[in-house]
């Protein structure tokens, strides 16, 4: 019986500048199997992938695959080998159909000629077996710009599935998934793996892990460290490899900010200051838009209120048209009693606003730029001398106050920001506002694609913040990251406010039922008990449809 690993990595190295990113990392995985590649951000995993994948060369090392060598120029040697992925950052072309970016660059041709009807043929099978993600319809010739984040997320593994892959990278591809369509995703793979297909699979989901995984590799400082059987290892075991032996700490519901276990690594969280008796800092009135409708809403200073509900519901929005990113055609914003319309983010920003996007890639970074840039833009008109002369000097120390202030790696400050790990960049996102000093922060999913440990520390920034007396308004798409953090949860549907779950209530269970309008006359009719007598549930911007 042949033992032969279909895949093999050995040896791999890569450095950028003064990181390590991978140390002689090995790497074996079967075909036919759901194999998971764990660690914390910086470990080296995704580098590692994406020297399979063609993306990253390595300074030294083996690929083999199916037992020959592999040794790509760069992306299209990866596919023509069999090899495809989804990675966070999205590669779609927005003004183009999904079909379109479907095939594109496999678009089948005919006398020299693109073929529509063969490339229809070779697209829609993998949009009709995704149908559900995309609420029972098949978006072929729809704009991809136009798709929401999950949908788009979707469109990027059927891109991946249309290139018939003997190897199938996911890197966080369900970071951005409801669970609706993670479920769909899940039925797909588990296909692949009995058609022969080798699924590597990184993400930071426990749950995702035991429910999907056959194998798992952990990574730490840009080497291998332990490859494990999913169902022979017991689920502590399995947080350790993945958390490095750090994780968040569950703390009661209602105590702001998220506090780091004493073995984490991560700085404890400063207390948060009492903001129940305090007036509103920032207070949000009949506020509408594109995808608004009246939403109102309070925060007081040192508070963390949270956005919740299914993913897509007006969250993003919410916080993009605060921040001036996105068009309000109604509504009042008021900041510490006064009110504010900020026209864009520049306005936003000297009114005393910060904005972490949920996109770090497109939004939140400058990504073929230095460390040093990317800190300084929110602030460095503040350290210029007479509006226009900077320091050197000056700029490097805020930048490694900063730096040192939220336990960022780094080689170089002048190195390019997207030579840091995912979990540093989205640091880099959080931290160079801090110079700004700002009254509210807005945060839209700052911990996706970030492992336990980089989550802790990422959290326990949002607690230092609010400490220091800011409004944090916080949309994240982990109902376990918003019971750990905040004080009180907004549930939003379809541009609306519809529920507020807070106290003893604030439990997960809890957020997912508000989610889902599971009512407790719901919860009783389902099993078959007469409804209780209740009045009906008063809502802040918006009832149930």
């Amino acid at each position: 019986m042949d033992t032969t690993p279909f895949l093999r990595m050995s040896g791999v190295r890569k450095r950028y500048g003064g990181v390590t990113a991978l140390a002689g990392a090995d790497f074996a995985a079967d075909a036919g199997t759901v194999h998971a590649v764990l660690g914390p951000n910086g470990s080296g995993k995704s580098t590692l992938l994406k020297v399979l994948t063609g993306v990253v060369a390595p300074d030294a090392g083996e690929v083999l695959l199916d037992g020959r060598p592999l040794r790509p120029r760069g992306p299209r040697d990866t596919l023509a080998a069999g090899v495809s992925a989804v990675y966070q950052e999205l590669s779609l072309i927005d003004d183009f159909t999904v079909l379109d970016n479907l095939v594109l660059g496999v678009e089948p041709t005919r006398f020299g000629l693109r073929d529509p009807r063969a490339a229809r043929a070779r697209a829609l099978p993998w949009l009709e077996r995704f149908a559900p993600a995309f609420g029972g319809r098949v978006p072929a010739g729809e704009r991809a710009g136009d798709l929401d984040p999950g949908e788009r997320q979707v469109v990027e593994v059927c891109k991946a599935l249309v290139r018939d892959p003997r190897v199938l990278v996911l890197d966080e591809a369900t970071a951005s998934l409801r669970r609706g369509q993670v479920d769909v995703l899940f039925e797909v793979l588990a296909e692949l793996r009995e058609q022969g297909v080798l699924v590597l699979f990184i993400t930071h989901r426990l749950a995702e892990i035991l429910a999907l995984c056959d194998r798992a590799t952990v990574m730490r400082n840009g080497a291998d460290t332990a490859t494990v059987t999913v169902g022979e290892v017991p689920e502590r075991e399995l947080v350790e490899l993945m958390s490095g032996g750090a994780g968040a700490q569950d703390r009661p519901a209602g105590q702001a900010g998220a506090a780091a276990r004493p073995d984490s690594g991560a700085r404890p969280a400063p207390p948060a200051a009492p903001a129940s008796a305090a007036e509103p800092l920032l207070e949000v009135r009949e506020l509408s838009g594109a995808r608004l409708h009246g939403v109102s809403l309070q925060v007081r200073p040192g508070e963390v209120l949270g956005l919740g509900g299914l993913q897509g519901q007006g969250q993003s929005d919410l916080l993009a048209a605060l921040f001036g990113a996105d068009r309000r055609t109604g509504g009042t914003v008021l900041l510490n009693g006064a009110p504010v319309h900020p026209r864009s983010p520049k306005q936003a920003v000297r009114a005393g606003f910060a904005y972490v996007p949920g996109n770090r890639g497109a939004q939140g970074l400058a990504l073929g730029r230095p460390v040093l840039e990317n800190f300084a833009l929110p602030s460095v008109g503040r350290r210029a001398v007479l509006g226009a002369a900077l320091s050197r000097r000056r700029e490097l120390a805020a930048a490694r106050a900063v730096a040192e202030r939220i336990g960022i790696r780094y080689g170089s400050l002048d190195d390019p920001v997207s030579t840091l790990s995912g979990g540093n960049q989205q640091k880099v996102v959080v931290g160079k506002w801090f110079p700004t000093e700002p009254a509210v922060v807005l945060m839209d999913d700052p911990a996706k694609g970030v492992d336990v440990g980089a989550k802790a520390e990422m959290f326990a920034v949002v607690a230092e913040l609010a400490a220091a007396g800011a409004a944090v308004l916080l949309g994240s798409s982990d109902d376990r990251e918003l019971v750990e953090v905040c004080d009180r949860v907004l549930i939003m549907f379809e541009g609306r406010i519809v529920d507020e779950v807070s106290g003893d209530r604030l439990t997960e269970d809890a957020l997912i039922a508000a989610s889902m309008h599971i009512t407790p006359a719901d919860a009783t009719a389902a099993r078959g008990l007469p409804a209780p007598d209740r009045e009906p549930a008063a809502s802040d911007g918006g009832g149930r449809p």
